[in-house]
């Protein structure tokens, strides 16, 4: 079964170009299908699976896990099946007849225009750690790019002149602008901080850590959890708070959600269509009055 995932994954990253995070959630998926057949089925080779064996795997696991971690690994599984398919290791795909169950339709908390700006104004001094820092929560919230996307910037993945940066996941780009304020921060940044935080000038990564390595994504995480916690915001505050805040904040303004779901990297619209729906309803105009970034 391992040799059966492991192939899976390869073609993944070389054929489909997800990246390496994506990869490794598949993995894990697959792993966990592979030892409840071996444990429970006493099945050892994937093609050897029913409907039958899938239905009880699935209906296992809503006993056990909310709806979306049984959602994730459902679309994990029956991916896996159609490659299967698709290359002829088995005739039938016995996983098109799974059915994903119903999800709560609770709207995420997102952080209100104060809170983000709250949380922007932490980092206020001029030493280079305060300027990085500074530029990264700009530029969250100014893009709504992930985590994994900050950390992977280059230099020349960002346009300061025309106020845009360039994102890269596999073989799949795009280009998401930025405002006034992320520019400025990221100049700031890049004119003075970076140059004493960098290690080696040949480094081409954008953010780095005290070390003048790239940064982790823990380190992010950290980072942005702090301030939240120095600027008494009550919710929780972590890099996604900011990427819900960018649509968010964007849809109530009235942006496009498929305008919004492109600069976000969605492959479906099913989460910015529920932001839409629930958030669509606030003023517009106060939106515009308040955001001391619109």
């Amino acid at each position: 079964m391992e040799e059966q995932i492991e192939q899976f994954t390869v073609y993944l990253q070389q054929t489909k170009g997800l990246s390496g995070n994506t990869v490794d959630s598949y993995r894990r998926d697959l792993r966990q299908l592979g030892q409840y057949l071996e444990r429970v089925q006493e099945i050892t080779d994937f093609r050897e699976t029913t409907p039958g064996h899938l239905k009880q795997y699935f209906q296992m696991l809503g006993r056990e896990k909310k709806a979306s971690t049984v959602s994730r690994r459902m679309s994990s599984v029956r991916a896996f099946y159609r490659y299967m398919v698709k290359m002829y290791l088995i005739k039938e795909d016995v996983s098109e007849s799974l059915q994903p169950p119903r999800q709560e339709q609770d709207a995420p908390e997102v952080l209100t225009v104060e809170e983000v700006r709250l949380l922007l104004e932490q980092p206020s001094g001029d030493r280079p750690r305060q300027q990085r820092d500074r530029a990264i929560l700009e530029l969250l919230y100014a893009t709504g790019i992930k985590v994994s996307e900050l950390i992977a910037l280059k230099i020349s993945d960002v346009n300061l002149r025309l106020g845009f940066l360039q994102c890269k996941e596999g073989d799949r780009k795009r280009v998401i602008p930025f405002g006034n304020h992320a520019r400025a921060a990221l100049l700031e940044y890049m004119d003075r901080g970076r140059e004493a935080l960098v290690a080696d000038i040949r480094c081409e990564t954008l953010f780095v850590n005290c070390s003048g390595q790239a940064m982790s994504r823990q380190g992010v995480w950290k980072m942005v959890h702090g301030y939240g916690e120095k600027a008494a915001i009550q919710k929780e505050v972590t890099p996604h708070s900011l990427r819900y805040a960018f649509a968010v904040h964007l849809i109530e303004n009235g942006a496009d959600v498929r305008s919004v779901q492109e600069m976000m990297g969605h492959t479906d619209t099913g989460a910015i269509q529920k932001l839409a729906a629930v958030y669509r309803h606030n003023s517009r105009q106060e939106y515009a009055q308040a955001h001391p970034r619109a």
